[in-house]
């Protein structure tokens, strides 16, 4: 019987120009593979000992969907950090499992009704101006590919921390390795484990950047079946300054709302167009959102402990299991002081967005919708109960939001508007350096009284109006 019975199978198409092995015992398949990712020559150590493991006997219907599976996690000649056509891969199979369908010309007026309707109720609202009449009606997988350019500059750092760490980790622990320090037969005698790490290395990263990517696109592509228009989250996703609704998403937001699907509509799209205003007329809020996240990521650590901990429990051969147990720890870096600080200003920032979006929209809808500010209330639930930017967080980088801090947010712009109009309120927006802060949240009264001169009447009438119910002075309760 040959050393590898099922290379026979496939005479011609093992990758190597006469179909032939070299003669390392593995399946030409392996072969061919590892010869890739360790620079065009297979390490005769390293062939030994896989053979040695047993990788020569695997039934060859396996080997055949084993190698097809690594191939496409290493088809990438770049060993990358993330992933991220395996994320887009990843996150199209998410939002086609859940049901996707593409928007008819029917959606796709009404998108673009609703969006002109919400600019000029804007334009009496807020002295940002628009864009731009750009709109568009997206499908979920439309979403996906428009806004996963921005996701992978946004998480790339992170990517990049972890797969630093699990190449520190694994280098830490192959050297305080040794002969005879692993189970008896997994390296073949006089074989130093450390001395292999240079071998891996390449395919070390390209696990990390791809077990990234699967993570980053499953995140994606479930914040895809729930995101009802193209920056909801709070983060400049889509990069054409576009009006952007979700069709299929907004239906599913309005089911069991008990309010029109036409007022559900306008009062998405001027939440949706506020917030294209905001991130175009103040070109600093994006970077800003952005840095810090790289900021939290740069100081990136894992705890190996743990991980090793929770592996010791897991049976090696229940993959499911095995993935489980990887993902739950290893995208859970402890925080430290840099990261909690970063985490401080991300939170404040997207506060700060969803805040001054929460009262524009109140402003700009309550005269013109019945409903307004029912939809507010609705708005709000969704945010409690872990809105669409909370969830794509945690699930991406481990950060989570905490959605307090957009009713102190909505206060504090309501209590700006209140003493200086909205002139004044939209000027604070001006430059990162006199934008209102994490401590400004905790005082908007103080704040109002820095950014400019106002008698004490009106500060007393925008105390009395916050205390008087901060929900109002935001739209999310009704109007008596």
């Amino acid at each position: 019987m040959p050393d590898h019975p099922h290379s026979s199978d496939h005479p011609a198409d093992d990758g190597s120009e006469s179909g032939q092995g070299m003669g390392s015992g593995l399946p030409p398949e392996i072969e061919q593979m590892l010869a890739r990712l360790t620079g065009g020559t297979l390490d005769p150590d390293m062939a030994k000992a896989l053979k040695d493991m047993g990788v020569d006997k695997i039934d060859p219907s396996m080997m055949q969907m084993m190698v097809g599976q690594l191939q496409a996690m290493f088809a990438s000649p770049d060993t990358d950090a993330f992933n991220v056509g395996l994320a887009t891969d990843a996150a199209r199979k998410a939002v086609s499992a859940a049901g996707d369908a593409v928007v008819s010309e029917v959606a796709n007026r009404q998108t673009a009704q609703a969006a002109q309707v919400a600019e000029l109720w804007l334009d009496e609202v807020t002295s940002f101006e628009a864009p731009g009449v750009t709109t568009h009606a997206w499908s979920r997988a439309e979403w996906v590919e428009a806004s996963m350019p921005v996701w992978r500059t946004l998480v790339e750092p992170v990517a990049e921390g972890v797969g630093r760490a699990v190449g520190a980790a694994l280098h830490t622990q192959l050297e305080q390795l040794g002969e005879g320090a692993l189970p008896e037969g997994m390296f073949p005698p006089g074989v130093d484990p450390s001395m292999l790490i240079g071998q891996m290395e390449p395919m070390v990263a390209k696990m990390s950047g791809a077990m990234f990517g699967l993570q980053v696109g499953q995140a994606v592509g479930a914040l895809a079946t729930e995101t009802v228009s193209g920056t909801e989250v709070g983060l400049p996703v889509v990069a054409d300054r576009s009006v952007v609704l979700l069709p299929a998403n907004v239906e599913a937001f309005a089911e069991g709302l008990g309010v029109d699907l036409e007022q559900v509509r306008l009062y998405l799209a001027v939440r949706e167009a506020a917030r294209v205003r905001l991130f175009s007329e103040v070109p600093w809020i994006g970077p800003q959102l952005v840095a810090a996240v790289r900021d939290y990521a740069r100081d990136i650590t894992i705890d190996t402990d743990r991980i090793e901990s929770a592996l010791q429990s897991v049976d090696p051969t229940d993959a499911e299991a095995l993935q489980a147990a990887l993902q739950d720890q290893l995208f859970r870096p402890d925080q430290s002081p840099a990261q909690r600080a970063a985490l401080g200003r991300l939170e404040t920032y997207l506060a700060l967005v969803e805040g001054w979006v929460d009262v524009v929209t109140d402003r700009a809808t309550r005269a013109h919708l019945p409903q307004a500010a029912a939809l507010g209330e609705a708005v709000r639930r969704r945010r409690a109960t872990g809105g669409p930017a909370e969830k794509a967080f945690a699930g991406l980088v481990g950060l989570e939001l905490r959605p307090r801090r957009l009713r102190d947010a909505a206060n504090l712009w309501s209590a700006l508007e209140s003493a200086h109009g909205s002139s004044g309120r939209d000027a604070a927006w001006g430059h990162p350096d006199v934008a209102p802060t994490g401590a400004d949240l905790d005082d908007p009264l103080g704040y109002v009284e820095r950014v400019g001169s106002s008698d004490s009447a009106a500060l007393d009438a925008a105390l009395d109006q916050i205390l008087r119910g901060g929900e109002d002075s935001a739209g999310t309760t009704s109007e008596s």
